[in-house]
């Protein structure tokens, strides 16, 4: 079965890091997947206003990319970003055509403080400075199929990750 699987969570969770553990031990188990970094997919400047939250661009993307890898017989899809609520999950799932399951990474706000400070680069405090907002907030929480903890070594968390997601289908 074809199904995408999102992670999300503050920024500095570990978002990124979590995919590409969870591709490793996608390939170790001989399944066919691709990793996506969403941000990725949606990072230019045209110097035009976009409404903030504008995902136009890196919808417009990630349905070209998804549909070469489609052409691989890619079945597996493992996508990082953070995501708001359950209308940023129902855009992915139009944007895929196909079915998507959350998993939320829960990070105490402090140790994302530590992670993202040592990088000295402006969108990354930034991303600090959102990820106080979000979780002063509650935003991102509280939509994802699976809330993971990642708080210990990250090829447990993928190993968990990978127990839920991929037990289900077979």
């Amino acid at each position: 079965m074809t199904e995408a699987l999102v992670i999300t969570g503050l920024y500095g969770s570990g978002k990124s890091t979590l995919a590409a553990q969870i591709g490793d031990l996608l390939e170790d188990m001989g399944l066919r997947y691709a990793t996506i970094d969403l941000d990725w997919l949606g990072w230019y400047e045209d110097h035009r206003p976009r409404p903030e939250g504008d995902w136009s661009m890196m919808r417009r993307n990630l349905a070209s990319v998804v549909a070469n890898y489609r052409d691989l017989d890619i079945d597996h899809f493992v996508l990082a970003r953070a995501l708001q609520g359950f209308k940023d999950v129902e855009l992915l799932a139009e944007t895929l055509k196909m079915p998507v399951r959350v998993v939320e990474l829960v990070v105490p706000i402090d140790v994302i403080e530590q992670r993202l400070a040592s990088d000295p680069t402006t969108g990354r405090r930034n991303d600090l400075d959102q990820a106080r907002k979000w979780a002063a907030n509650s935003i991102g929480a509280g939509f994802a199929d699976l809330v993971v903890n990642n708080d210990r070594p990250i090829l447990e968390v993928a190993a968990e990750v990978i127990d839920w997601w991929i037990s289900e289908h077979r």
